[in-house]
């Protein structure tokens, strides 16, 4: 009996040790398991202005936009009960080159399926505007 409290408590403590916390692309964190891929990255020969917008304009299609930082041009939305995280950056200011980061989390998990399908959008936007 006192192996099976043991054991008990011991798996417990691992479930509690395997869960933490997990920084997003915007420079917050957010509780979760932070094993998994969780994010897609892009790179495109246009303006952060130009992803930015292309990237506003998929999360309304797909979902709902909850949040826009214009500080550092992140983005948050809401795509089939899972939070969608955007962050762009200008990588070359000479010959303008954009990095968008995805990242997709539900709840404690990832969906890197749902990261790749709005990065793959974003690209396709900019293609056709």
């Amino acid at each position: 009996m006192k192996t099976k409290i043991i054991a008990i408590f011991l798996l417990a403590a691992l479930a509690g040790a395997a869960t933490g916390c997990v920084e997003t692309v915007d420079g917050r964190s957010q509780a979760g398991v932070p094993f998994g891929k969780d994010r897609i990255e892009g790179r495109y020969e246009r303006s952060p202005a130009q992803v930015l917008a292309a990237a506003r304009a998929v999360l309304k299609f797909k979902g709902t936009l909850t949040g826009d930082n214009t500080v550092n041009n992140s983005l948050v939305g809401r795509v089939n009960q899972t939070t969608v995280y955007v962050k762009v950056d200008e990588i070359d200011s000479a010959k303008p080159v954009t990095r968008v980061v995805v990242q997709a989390r539900t709840g404690a998990g990832t969906d890197i399926d749902l990261a790749a399908d709005i990065e793959k959008n974003i690209g396709i936007y900019l293609t056709a505007h």
